[in-house]
């Protein structure tokens, strides 16, 4: 069939189309059109987990597009990050990465989250109608992961565009640009932290050992890239897609705003009901697959659509309710298996301190647009609005 997620309809509400589809079938054959490669679409949740965790499906995209032929110049930092490796490659790459990316890094970064978060709402004007996005959602997570990074102050508003610009569905030329930017900067920036160390993420990922083990330097340019890009990209649509939820449902803002302490446990829910995340990065089979009663040929790409999977009503029942009571914690807004995001502890911190601050502080928050005429987002692989106006 058809891929139904190049509808325009799709990106403003993919959850009816992924409904449709999972009933029909939880995992079946799309075609992106006129000479686009034939894939196949995981829309069930036991389906998508078990694509998930199936070492069948490769990460390895040089390996999937090695003489294909292809007029793209993406920067191979950026093209071939630990998210594109199998292992062995990737439980080395983790196992360095995971050393220096501890819960115990992410404790000590709350007090700075919570007084960048503080210093952002001081300029929110009140009375006024005002974007959530540009004001909260978009600086916020930039400001923290370069924090934690060690980019220094100045050179942060380009990072901010470049990354942006990796997203920039539609156009090859300026995502290639932008991944050019970024690697050359990152370059550039580990050169000097070699020179004069810090203590920051990006200083211990220079000096991190296991055994007689170390990052080189390509591979230390691309795990910095993915975590600065990861780290950011995706905790905006959080905090965008989370507060929409809420600012629709006045019942459950009024019950958070009177016990914010309970917004730690809600997270989870508001990760499965609109997933920041909408497709799970590329996979393709290396041998032929049997999935949810389907048959996958060899070497072909499979799509695991996690926001479709987070709506599936045999895991999650009417899963169309935003239901804070529930336990969501099985979501797999943050994959599953061993590509699961490392980001996960950072991402709850940020949206925990972020909701909790702007409910204390603005009680009164209000949407201040009709939910059908919000511009999200044209990207498959992430689910986020471009702006969220609210009034305060």
């Amino acid at each position: 069939m058809t891929d139904p997620t190049q509808d325009p309809r799709f990106i403003q509400d993919p959850y009816p189309t992924y409904a449709a589809m999972r009933s029909s079938c939880p995992v079946q054959s799309v075609s992106a059109g006129s000479g686009g490669r034939p894939s196949f679409l995981v829309t069930g949740y036991a389906e998508a987990r078990e694509a998930l965790g199936d070492a069948r499906l490769s990460k390895d995209t040089a390996a999937f597009f090695a003489g294909k032929g292809s007029r793209r110049r993406l920067h191979p930092a950026v093209a071939h990050t630990m998210l594109a490796n199998d292992p062995p490659q990737h439980t080395r790459l983790r196992r360095l990465v995971t050393k220096a990316f501890t819960t115990g890094a992410v404790a000590k970064l709350r007090p700075f989250i919570a007084r960048v978060t503080g210093e952002l709402l001081d300029q929110w004007p009140v009375g006024e109608r005002f974007d959530f996005v540009a004001g909260l959602a978009v600086p916020l997570p930039v400001i923290v992961i370069c924090e934690l990074l060690g980019v220094p102050e100045t050179d942060r508003p380009d990072v901010q565009r470049w990354s942006g610009e990796l997203f920039a569905a539609g156009k090859p030329d300026v995502i290639d640009a932008a991944s050019h930017s970024m690697a050359d900067y990152m370059t550039g920036l580990i050169a000097a932290k070699r020179l004069a160390p810090g203590d920051s993420l990006l200083d211990r990922l220079i000096s991190a050992r296991d055994g007689g083990d170390h990052l080189n330097e390509e591979e230390l340019v691309s795990l910095a890239l993915l975590l600065l890009v990861a780290g950011h990209e995706t905790t905006t649509n959080f905090l965008g897609n989370a507060a929409l939820a809420l600012l629709q449902r006045p019942a459950e803002l009024e019950r958070l705003r009177r016990n914010p302490n309970d917004v730690p446990a809600v997270l989870d829910e508001l990760l499965r009901f609109d997933s920041p995340v909408s497709t799970a990065t590329f996979r393709f089979t290396t041998e032929a697959v049997t999935l949810g009663g389907t048959d996958i040929p060899a070497g072909v790409p499979v799509l695991v659509a996690l926001g479709a999977a987070n709506r599936d009503p045999e895991r999650f029942p009417s899963p169309d309710v935003l239901d804070l009571d529930r336990d969501a914690a099985a979501h797999l807004s943050f994959g599953h298996g061993i590509h699961r995001c490392l980001g996960a502890p950072l991402a709850k911190a940020e949206a925990e301190i972020a909701l909790r601050a702007v409910l204390m502080r603005f009680p009164a928050i209000r949407l201040a647009a009709p939910p059908d005429r919000l511009d999200w987002r044209c990207t498959r692989l992430v689910r986020g609005l471009a702006s969220l106006p609210v009034s305060v």
